[in-house]
């Protein structure tokens, strides 16, 4: 990344840079004239094909095109003496490329051994050949990052347990799925094993040991054995875990608290601790009707049941405004303006959207299409510009988190997808994404058959149902005040 420019100063730098023309101090006089610090820079880091086909980096300008130093006469040493390529130097006349390597055969070497293990070859290759050398310098020399590759050089296994033990942090985590990324260790399903542990440490705060082992066969035989019938566990499915088993915890120290054993739970106890409490209290239902089953508490207890359709949506006129900001804002990132448009024009949920692959993507000259549910649905023109940018830039090979990313939205973690809630809060300085959605999928149910609507977005037909009221805008009016905007027409 370029350094920020200081605001120019005429007054002690009279004389302007020949390329971009603002007061800098002149470092360098070069054939089409004096170049400043910040052009200087740049000129080392560009890089392309000259017109007389030489590849590298090309500091010189002729007839404004980039050019090698051959053929532009520019003097600059940019051959690293390490591995001989032409790039921008960083220390002792090597490249970062070359520098980023020894650190890290410094640090994944085991001093006991003098050799690096095999389980960290891979890694230590993939680090070694990353695009953005400087920016994974930058990264591995911080102390906490440095401090934990030399214990994990030193360490006599390599495997899922032994990250489990160390104390939780980001790196961590992000060492654990660079080995799973470049196949060190083996895929597992990341969320269960947060909930397994998650749950260990909820029990801790139950007061009542009868109570810890409720909740402890609770966790167990209802949420866990759910999660190990799954192929993946979804991050709903993840979340919702967790709240439910919060809640139950929360219900059972109340009792506690007011002498209150489970099996002697009355309604007028349920109704007490529900309405001192927040709305969300309703979800220990959940947990009510697990006790009742397994008759660890009375049948006949209720609790009030969540209202449902109480959510605010955004209306049609703001869906409209917030789709002509996406499609013309060139400001915008290119990935947040593809997820915006799932959003505001097909009603799709955060989570979806972050899971979406390559594969579910098709781009041909004349259409992009997207399978949401069952069906490929087309992105018309100008829907589809954002998607097309991406495609041809996805920028998922620049560090060694995404070797051979399928996921459309990558994430921060190696071999994930963007999380979801990072998404919505990116999105939501233009609007709210639940109401965006919600005002969508109420839009969209007046236009179709709930049935088809539910197969073509993803949806069960329970949910479009509930959305099937009003009547409204078709979902053309859409791409007609999109086309009516970009040429100046009145949408009709």
């Amino acid at each position: 990344m370029s350094r920020p420019r200081k605001a120019e100063d005429p007054t002690r730098w009279p004389v302007p840079c020949n390329r971009c023309g603002q007061h800098h101090q002149t470092v360098a006089r070069w054939p089409d004239g004096g170049v400043c610090g910040y052009c200087y820079q740049q000129a080392k880091r560009t890089r392309g094909i000259c017109a007389c086909g030489h590849e590298g980096v090309l500091p010189g300008i002729i007839d404004e095109q980039p050019a090698c130093r051959s053929c532009s006469g520019v003097r600059l040493n940019v051959d690293c003496v390490g591995c001989g390529a032409e790039d921008e130097l960083y220390s002792g006349g090597r490249c970062w490329t070359c520098v980023l390597g020894d650190v890290i055969d410094n640090l994944l070497t085991d001093p006991s051994t003098g050799s690096m293990a095999t389980e960290l070859i891979p890694l230590a290759a993939a680090l070694k050949t990353m695009k953005l050398a400087n920016s994974g310098l930058t990264w591995i020399r911080q102390k906490h990052v440095t401090t934990f590759l030399r214990n994990l050089a030193s360490a006599p296994r390599i495997t899922h347990e032994t990250f489990d033990e160390l104390p939780d942090s980001p790196t961590r985590e992000y060492v654990h799925g660079l080995l799973i990324e470049h196949g060190v260790l083996p895929r597992r399903d990341e969320l269960k094993i947060r909930y397994g542990s998650w749950a260990t440490q909820a029990l801790e705060r139950i007061n009542d040991p009868q109570n810890r082992d409720i909740i402890r066969r609770y966790i167990r035989w209802h949420h866990q054995r759910r999660m190990n019938h799954m192929d993946e566990i979804t991050r709903g499915t993840f979340l919702r875990a967790k709240q439910e088993v919060t809640v139950a915890i929360d219900l059972l120290n109340w009792l506690t608290s007011h002498g209150i054993k489970l099996p002697e739970l009355q309604q007028t106890h349920l109704d007490v601790w529900q309405a001192e409490g927040p709305t969300t209290r309703r979800t220990a239902e959940r947990f009510l009707k697990w006790a009742i089953k397994t008759k660890a508490a009375p049948s006949g207890l209720a609790i009030v049941p969540h209202r449902r359709g109480t959510s605010p949506r955004l209306a049609k006129p703001g869906q409209d405004q917030a789709l002509q900001q996406v499609i013309h804002d060139n400001e915008l990132e290119t990935r947040d303006r593809a997820a915006a448009i799932l959003i505001l024009v097909f009603g799709q949920q955060a989570e979806n959207i972050a899971r979406l692959t390559w594969d579910d993507v098709t781009i041909t000259e004349e259409l992009v299409t997207i399978q949401l549910g069952t069906i490929q649905i087309a992105l018309p023109d100008p829907l589809d510009k954002p998607w097309r940018e991406l495609a041809a830039n996805p920028r998922h090979d620049l560090t060694a988190s995404h070797p051979n990313t399928r996921w459309v939205f990558r994430g921060a973690s190696p071999g994930r997808h963007i999380h979801p809630g990072y998404l919505t809060t990116r999105l939501s300085k233009l609007f709210s994404t639940r109401a965006a959605r919600l005002g969508t999928l109420h839009e969209l149910t007046k236009l179709a058959p709930v049935a088809i609507i539910a197969e073509t977005l993803g949806y069960s037909p329970t949910t479009i149902e509930r959305h099937a009221i009003d009547s409204a805008s078709a979902y053309a009016q859409y791409i007609a005040a999109a086309r009516a905007s970009r040429q100046g027409t009145p949408c009709v």
